[in-house]
């Protein structure tokens, strides 16, 4: 393990914070930590199945393929700063109308897809783009803290959602989530986030510089999006993140059905699946940690296949509330480790050339994992009354998914200069 300075956080801090509640309150776990909340009300009210609730994340996934690059291609253009803060108020406000909703699946489906596109500048490619060129010697914790968000806010998201619709109902609800990042997240990036290449930050990144020698000023360094693609390291990081995001995102927004399937009633169903936040909020932590002082290829095999774990569990025929709590725990550590993997990886293997878009293409084939794995679930459910089957497919999932990453090979090493080499 090499000793590393902290010192970059003295500098880096305001991104970090701004980070943290942009991604918290953005497009990646909100929808995807409330549709199981909603997916109660809108079942009894339009007599809807899970398959068409969650078919929502369906059309969100194929919007998300196109909406990722294509948004992560504009703020490498214009800046990761105005495309998040865009994204924050237009994300919102989709989110809001989802309460105008009177029964019509096209209409639901319409603004699934409609989410996708105004909530891409949301997701982690704007905001780790700041984070990577903050940080080098401390750059997987820095990962870690700003992306605590999603847990954070994935926790509290779902406690909110079914506390609003308790008291108010849905369609308030749904005003309520959509208020979050337009209210809390967006003043924040205002005021906090800025990358390395305004020149606002021009003396305080001179001063970190200064501070900490090892801070190279490597963000124009790296793989266009053409080299990206041609590269079988790329094709690798793809194959796997679709089978872990499948393993991942297919049980988190089932957990409350799956619970109640079980036997549990619907508070401590609820309670249950939001504890999942509190421990992808130690996986952040301790995997961002980790990958600073391990290669992350290995640090991400060890904690990816882990999950496989949680799904065993699940399937319990006498499922108990403390084995419940593990398996939620197991998962949501592993959670808590995917996406400050994939920013981290992207960094170190691709460079910050055309870092966002070449994360948004690649979290194009997560989202094909997360978005259908929901669905999936739900069908299964849906025909057989019982999630356990599926659950042993997400478990070989989380297996196969993290052994490739074993062969990524040693991190490559970005000279501006000659635009990349390897090390």
């Amino acid at each position: 393990m090499e000793k590393r300075s902290f010192k970059e956080f003295k500098f880096g801090w305001p991104v970090i914070l701004s980070s943290t509640f942009g991604i918290g309150l953005g497009m990646s776990p909100l929808p995807f930590y409330t549709i199981g909340v909603f997916a109660i009300p809108l079942t009894k009210n339009f007599g809807w199945g899970m398959d068409t609730v969650m078919g929502g994340l369906t059309v969100f996934t194929f919007a998300a393929l196109v909406a990722s690059p294509l948004v992560g291609y504009i703020a490498d253009k214009i800046g990761a700063r105005k495309t998040a803060m865009w994204s924050l108020f237009l994300f919102g406000l989709t989110f809001i109308a989802f309460n105008l909703n009177t029964g019509s699946p096209l209409m639901y489906y319409i603004l699934w897809g409609l989410l996708a596109f105004t909530g891409a500048g949301t997701l982690p490619m704007t905001w780790t783009r700041a984070i990577n060129n903050w940080f080098n010697e401390n750059r997987g914790l820095a990962l870690g803290l700003s992306l605590l968000g999603t847990g954070i806010f994935g926790a509290f998201a779902k406690l909110y959602a079914f506390s609003l619709i308790e008291k108010f109902g849905w369609k308030t609800a749904y005003i309520g989530v959509g208020l979050l990042p337009i209210l809390i997240a967006l003043p924040l990036a205002f005021f906090f986030f800025r990358d390395t290449d305004d020149p606002k930050v021009a003396n305080k990144l001179a001063k970190l510089r200064e501070e900490v020698p090892s801070h190279k000023q490597v963000n124009k360094a790296g793989l266009t999006v053409k080299q990206a693609l041609a590269d079988w390291r790329f094709w690798i990081l793809a194959f796997c993140f679709i089978l872990i995001s499948f393993g991942v995102g297919g049980p988190i927004p089932n957990l409350e059905r799956l619970f109640s399937s079980k036997g549990f009633d619907t508070s401590d169903a609820v309670i249950l699946a939001s504890s999942i936040g509190y421990a992808v909020l130690i996986g952040r932590l301790v995997g961002g940690y980790l990958i600073d002082r391990f290669w992350a290829p290995a640090v991400a095999f060890v904690l990816l296949s882990i999950p496989a774990i949680s799904c065993i569990l699940l399937q319990s025929a006498d499922l108990t509330y403390t084995n419940a709590l593990i398996a939620v725990i197991i998962l949501g550590f592993g959670a808590g480790v995917e996406y400050d993997l994939m920013a981290y990886l992207v960094s170190r293997y691709f460079g910050m050339k055309n870092y966002a878009a070449i994360y948004g293409f690649l979290y194009g084939f997560f989202a094909v994992g997360a978005g259908f794995g929901p669905v999936i679930f739900g069908k299964f459910f849906t025909a057989s009354g019982t999630y356990d089957s599926i659950l042993g497919y997400a478990a070989i999932a989380f297996i196969v998914g993290s052994i490739p990453l074993l062969f990524l090979g040693k991190y490559r090493v970005f000279k501006p200069e000659l635009e990349s080499s390897e090390s």
